[in-house]
C-alpha cells in the first residue's frame, strides 16, 4: 500500500496548509484579544487610536498572507479565510464605531450594537467550525486543537477591566547626567489607578509597593537609556491588567507581572523582564527577553531577539505552578518549516548571573543607571 511519503509533493503540500492554518487560527485569537482590549484603552494622547491602526494593519497583513499562499490553501479554505477576514474587520469597525463621540439627535437602530458584536463573534466561529470540517476531509489531516476555541473571542475573564480616571502620570522631558552615583525616583501614583511613564532619558524608575492601586494598566514609551523596575507592586498582589511598552532604546525594563498581555512595540537594544499571561511583540530587534509566560509568545516583523526564563529574583511562589513557554515563540512573519532566523534561545553563559540582578540592578548607593545598564550587557551611553 502507498504511503503518504511515496508522494513527497502531496505530504509537503498538507504539512505548509496545516501549519497556515494553525497560524491563521493563532492569528485570528490574537487580532481578538487585541480588539477585546481596546476598551481599557485611554482615548486621551491616541493611546486607543494607535491600537486601532496597529489592528487594521494587523488585518491587512493577514489578507495578504492568505493571498501569498493561495498556493497550497484548497479554494474552499481561502473562502473561509477570507470570510473570518471579513468578521474580524467588521467587528473593529462596529468598536471604532462605539468609541466615537455620540451625535446630540440620533434615531435608534434596529439592532443592538451587542447583537451586532454578537452577529460577528458568530461569524468567526462558524468559518472556525466551517475550516476545521473541511480540513478533516483531507488525507493526512490530523486536528491538532479545537478550532471553535481557537478562533473564538477572549474568554471574560481573561479580558483587561477598563481602566479609571488617571489623575496622575510621569511624563516629560528628563534627562539626568549618570555621575556614578544614584539617582532613583520612585514615583507613587498616588492618585491616579493606572501608570504611565512618557519620554525619559537616563533615569532610574523603581514603583515602590505603595504604587499597587495604580496598575489596573501601565503605558511606557519614549524611553531611551533608562532603567525602570516596576516589579514590587505587581509581585504582591497587583499584576498589571495589561501592560503596553512603545519606542524604548537602550534601557532595562523590568516590567513585573502582568494578568492579561505585554504588548510591546518597537522596542531596540534593550532588556525585558516579564511576567505574564500573554506576550506580544511586534517591530523590535536587538532585544534579550527574560521571560515567564502561560502562552505561547508572539512576534512579528522582529529581529535578533533572545530569549531566556524569567530570572529567580522575580519570581513568585504561585509562578513556580506556572508551565512556562517561554521558548515556544510563534513567529507571525515565519511561515517555512525550518525554525526562524528572528529570534533565538538566549546561551545560559550569556545570561545575566543572578548576583548582577540582586545586588547591581536594584542600585543603590555608587551605582548610577550606566553601572546598571551594563551588568545586563547594554550600552551605558
Amino acid at each position: 500500500m502507498a504511503q503518504p511519503q511515496d508522494f513527497p509533493e502531496l505530504t509537503r503540500e498538507i504539512t505548509n496548509s496545516e501549519k497556515f492554518f494553525s497560524f491563521f487560527q493563532r492569528a485570528i485569537t490574537d487580532l481578538n484579544e487585541q480588539m477585546d482590549s481596546l476598551q481599557s484603552r485611554g482615548a486621551s494622547g491616541g493611546e486607543r487610536a494607535d491600537a486601532i491602526d496597529h489592528i487594521q494593519a494587523g488585518i491587512a497583513r493577514l489578507s495578504d498572507a492568505v493571498k501569498d499562499a493561495s498556493s497550497i490553501i484548497p479554494a474552499y479554505d481561502q473562502r473561509t479565510y477570507g470570510d473570518a477576514i471579513k468578521a474580524l474587520s467588521n467587528k473593529l469597525q462596529e468598536l471604532k464605531t462605539s468609541f466615537a463621540p455620540r451625535p446630540k439627535f440620533a434615531f435608534k437602530s434596529g439592532v443592538s450594537l451587542a447583537q451586532k458584536k454578537n452577529a460577528s463573534a458568530i461569524s468567526l466561529n462558524d468559518a472556525a467550525l466551517l475550516a476545521e470540517q473541511r480540513r478533516k476531509g483531507v488525507p493526512g489531516y490530523v486536528s491538532g486543537s479545537s478550532a471553535g476555541s481557537s478562533m473564538a473571542t477572549t474568554p471574560a475573564h481573561l479580558r483587561s477591566p477598563a481602566p479609571e480616571r488617571v489623575d496622575e502620570q510621569m511624563h516629560g522631558e528628563s534627562q539626568d547626567t549618570d555621575s556614578g552615583s544614584a539617582r532613583i525616583r520612585q514615583p507613587s501614583f498616588s492618585q491616579s489607578t493606572s501608570v504611565k511613564i512618557d519620554n525619559h532619558e537616563g533615569v532610574h524608575i523603581i514603583l515602590p509597593p505603595s504604587a499597587g492601586h495604580a496598575t489596573s494598566s501601565g503605558t511606557l514609551s519614549n524611553l531611551r537609556r533608562c532603567v525602570v523596575d516596576m516589579s514590587s507592586p505587581t509581585s504582591a498582589g497587583h499584576p498589571f491588567a495589561g501592560l503596553t511598552l512603545k519606542d524604548i532604546t537602550n534601557s532595562l525594563v523590568i516590567c513585573g507581572h502582568v494578568s492579561g498581555a505585554a504588548h510591546l512595540t518597537n522596542v531596540r537594544d534593550s532588556v525585558i523582564v516579564v511576567a505574564s499571561r500573554q506576550f506580544r511583540m511586534h517591530e523590535s530587534s536587538g532585544c534579550d527577553v527574560y521571560l515567564l509566560c502561560s502562552g505561547r509568545p508572539i512576534v512579528e516583523d522582529c529581529s535578533n531577539v533572545r530569549f531566556a526564563p524569567l530570572p529567580e529574583s522575580y519570581m513568585t511562589e504561585d509562578d513556580q505552578s506556572v508551565e512556562s513557554q517561554w521558548s515556544e515563540i510563534d513567529d507571525f512573519k515565519w511561515l517555512r518549516s525550518e525554525p526562524s532566523p528572528n529570534w533565538s534561545v538566549l546561551a545560559e553563559e550569556e545570561r545575566v548571573d543572578q548576583k548582577l540582578w540582586r545586588e547591581v540592578v536594584p542600585g543603590g548607593p555608587g551605582v548610577g543607571v550606566g553601572d546598571v545598564l551594563r551588568a545586563v550587557g547594554l550600552h551605558a551611553s
